[in-house]
C-alpha cells in the first residue's frame, strides 16, 4: 500500500458490530427474526402497521444496550484521535458502537437506533425508550409522530453530498466488515477507484465488491482492523 496518505474515508457495516454480539442482517441469526424486510424496514411498512415497526426496532433499541464496542471499534477510535489528516468514518449500522468507542469524525449514513425523527416538526431527538407508546416529541410536543430515526429501503441515506466529497478528495478508502450488496454503500470503492483513490477491503469472506479493490484482508475485523491501525499509525 502506498504510504503517502493524509486524508482517508472509512465505510463499516454489520461484520464490525456483529462481534460485539449485533445481529446481522443475513444468515440463520439475522436481524430480521421472521420478519420480512418489507414488513419491517420499509416507509410502507410503517405506513401499514406503525405498531410492528415500532415494537421492531424498540426491541434493537433494548438489545443495543447490552453490547459493547469491540476491538475493531476501539481501534478506529484511536485512529480518529492520532490521524492528522482528514477523517471520514462512515458507518452503515445504526448502533452507537463506534461513539461509545470513542469515533468523533463520524457519520450515521444510515441513521441511528438511538435518535427518534418527528414527522410532525421535522425535528430529530436523541431518543433510547420505548417508541410503541407513543412518546411525546422532545420539540413540539405532539404525541403518535414520532419514528425510528432509520434510513429505510427506497430512502434516501445522509449526508451523501458529503460523502462523495470525502471520496473524491482523500487518498485512501478503507470497506470493513460490508457485504458489498447494499446500494449506494456497495458503489462507494468504484467511486473511489474514479478518483484514483487506493482502496483496501477487510471482511470475513470476499465482499460481492472484492474485484474493485487494490487489496483485501480476510478475517475477523477484531483481529484485522486494530494491526491495519498500528501499522497505518507507524508511518506519522
Amino acid at each position: 500500500m502506498q504510504r503517502d496518505i493524509q486524508n482517508i474515508v472509512i465505510l463499516t457495516g454489520a461484520g464490525v458490530s456483529a462481534e460485539s454480539g449485533v445481529a446481522t442482517f443475513r444468515g440463520p441469526d439475522g436481524l430480521w427474526e421472521g420478519h420480512r424486510v418489507e414488513d419491517v424496514a420499509t416507509p410502507e411498512a410503517f405506513a401499514r402497521d406503525p405498531d410492528l415497526v415500532q415494537k421492531f426496532y424498540d426491541a434493537r433499541r433494548a438489545k443495543l444496550r447490552t453490547v459493547e464496542p469491540n476491538a475493531a471499534h476501539q481501534a478506529l477510535a484511536k485512529l480518529d484521535a492520532h490521524w492528522p489528516g482528514d477523517l471520514l468514518l462512515v458507518t452503515q449500522n445504526v448502533d452507537d458502537l463506534h461513539d461509545r468507542a470513542g469515533s468523533k469524525r463520524l457519520l450515521h449514513m444510515h441513521g441511528e437506533l438511538n435518535s427518534a425523527w418527528c414527522l410532525a416538526c421535522d425535528e430529530r431527538s436523541r431518543f433510547d425508550g420505548v417508541m410503541a407508546d407513543d412518546p411525546a416529541c422532545p420539540h413540539c410536543q405532539q404525541t403518535g409522530h414520532l419514528r425510528p430515526d432509520i434510513v429505510w429501503f427506497g430512502e434516501m441515506p445522509y449526508q451523501m453530498e458529503r460523502i462523495e466529497l470525502a471520496l473524491a478528495q482523500c487518498d485512501l478508502f478503507v470497506s470493513i466488515g460490508t457485504s458489498g450488496a447494499v446500494y449506494p454503500a456497495a458503489g462507494f470503492v468504484q467511486s473511489a477507484r474514479h478518483y484514483g483513490v487506493q482502496t483496501l477491503e477487510m471482511n470475513l469472506d470476499p465482499s460481492e465488491g472484492s474485484f474493485h479493490f487494490h487489496e483485501s484482508r480476510m478475517g475477523r475485523a477484531g483481529d484485522l482492523v486494530p494491526d491495519w491501525v498500528a501499522e497505518i499509525l507507524q508511518d506519522i
